[in-house]
């Protein structure tokens, strides 16, 4: 079993004056096509949805019942950075890109952010990385989810305009099946072209 997401890096938070903090966290990073997608998450302290984990470490079911719960319960934010401009800016600064627009999406100010990783965004506020903070910190874990289920949901869409690639099940990733049609058909306008295996033009077909 691993460590159970907690409340205690937010009650730290308050501890020191601030009045609301925020988890960030960020979904499809390491894909080889679709944007990249952040999520911020106000939780309420008196509401908290029970079950909050890394959404890697959930089913798909589960992460989708806890995505309306956190709705339905937090101030939620979510922000997407394209495949183009992933390429243009690289991965690092479109992910860091995608936490910012998320953080500034929030409805409600925030005074501090808990991030997931050793890198804070640059927002106005001050904040914390965490790592493995998907695991530890519940806030995140939230963001995670909402961040999660917000790409697949895309993916789920980018699917029907490109339907040769099977995005609605490897969500972009390199899998074999992905590999095959990229071998056969080549790239689609949502893949990121600097990415490996993309970035090596002699993998596709003429």
């Amino acid at each position: 079993m691993g460590t159970i997401a907690d409340f205690t890096r937010e009650q730290a938070v308050f501890a020191r004056g601030a009045d609301t903090v925020a988890g960030v966290d960020e979904a499809g990073r390491g894909p080889l096509a679709g944007p990249v997608v952040a999520a911020a998450v106000i939780l309420d302290p008196a509401q908290i949805p029970e079950g909050l984990a890394d959404s890697k470490a959930l089913s798909a079911a589960r992460r989708e019942a806890l995505f309306d719960e956190i709705v339905a319960t937090a101030t939620v934010s979510a922000a997407a950075v394209s495949a183009a401009v992933i390429d243009r800016i690289n991965i690092r600064q479109a992910t860091l890109l995608a936490m910012r627009k998320a953080v500034a999406g929030l409805a409600r100010p925030v005074q501090h952010i808990l991030v997931d990783g050793r890198d804070l965004p640059g927002c106005p506020c001050p904040g914390e990385a965490v790592v493995d903070g998907d695991a530890l910190c519940v806030s995140i874990a939230a963001a995670s989810i909402i961040a999660k289920v917000t790409r697949d949901r895309m993916m789920d869409r980018l699917a029907t305009l490109h339907p040769d690639y099977g995005f609605q099940t490897n969500r972009g990733y390199g899998t074999a099946q992905h590999l095959d049609a990229l071998a056969r058909i080549g790239p689609c306008p949502i893949h990121r072209m600097t990415f490996k295996p993309l970035s090596q033009g002699d993998l596709f077909t003429s």
